[in-house]
């Protein structure tokens, strides 16, 4: 379909958007109509295979192999983080997120002891460490009912069997549809063109590609599907993180949330994150 036949077919349902008559992570599927191809106007019956996945019709993105038989997940120990922010860091030396974009890939908060309500955390807290207080990492969580996916108009978004949510930079129109879909606010738009010192540039990570379009955390499959393990999990001090291949029932990840009672942000909403959460 054309560009301007899909901007026409958003406004059509911006009004019922505004007035709460449609949900939102099927207002761009109801935008593409017949034109998408789907029998019941939906438009999604390409995504959802047998085993549930989310997939994406074509290839994998450029800077990364093909995922394999794995299911990546993570788990954080809250009980163990301290709140020093090295994963955020981290994340963004290693993904070339622009040092001018208000963003990053990680937030922690600062949350007051005995509360789970995120609303009451500090994302702008100035040191950690405090006693009185636990801090809550978050970011993408990889979910196996990702609505951010089912919410792309122009199917720039996907699941791979692996499990890695990923963003095609080239094919994102911008429509920002997939942040109102993402009940983690694990989504960023690139309001400006990223700069990167030329000295801190990852050439294994896009860069140019990043102005004017939304990215988000990638599991660091540039690093994760070649043997290795997300940048934050390598930079945290205490070993608050632990990355792994959930369909192994020996690996750490496995273990810990057999063992520990892990547990989901928001699983109510039925989006079943990839990571958990310990402690």
């Amino acid at each position: 379909m054309s560009r301007r036949s899909l901007i026409q077919g958003l406004g059509a349902t911006a009004g019922l958007l505004a007035a709460g008559v449609v949900p939102a992570f099927v207002s761009a599927a109801m935008a593409l109509g017949s034109e998408s191809g789907g029998e019941d106007g939906t438009g999604l019956e390409y995504l959802t295979e047998e085993d549930g996945a989310v997939n994406y019709p074509g290839h994998t993105v450029s800077y990364a192999d093909p995922p394999g038989d794995e299911s990546w997940a993570m788990v954080i120990d809250v009980k163990a983080c301290v709140g020093c922010r090295k994963c955020v860091y981290a994340c963004v030396e290693e993904n070339n997120i622009g040092r001018n974009s208000a963003f990053t890939y990680i937030q922690v908060l600062e949350m007051p002891l005995g509360s789970m309500e995120l609303e009451h955390g500090d994302v702008n807290y100035k040191e950690g460490g405090r006693p009185d207080k636990w801090y809550l990492p978050i970011q993408c969580m990889h979910c196996s009912e990702p609505t951010c996916v089912y919410g792309c108009p122009v199917k720039a978004t996907w699941r791979d069997p692996d499990g890695i949510v990923l963003v095609e930079y080239d094919k994102c129109i911008a429509c920002r549809n997939c942040l109102v879909t993402c009940p983690y606010d694990a989504r960023h738009f690139n309001w400006v063109e990223p700069e990167v010192p030329p000295e801190e540039v990852n050439p294994e990570v896009p860069l140019d590609e990043k102005a004017g379009v939304v990215e988000k955390c990638t599991f660091c499959v540039q690093r994760t599907r070649n043997g290795g393990t997300t940048a934050c999990t390598e930079a945290c001090p205490v070993g608050a993180r632990t990355f792994g291949d959930l369909s192994d029932p020996d690996s750490d990840v496995s273990t810990l949330i057999r063992k520990r009672r892990a547990w989901r942000l928001k699983e109510a909403l039925g989006n079943e994150p990839a990571i958990w959460y310990v402690g």
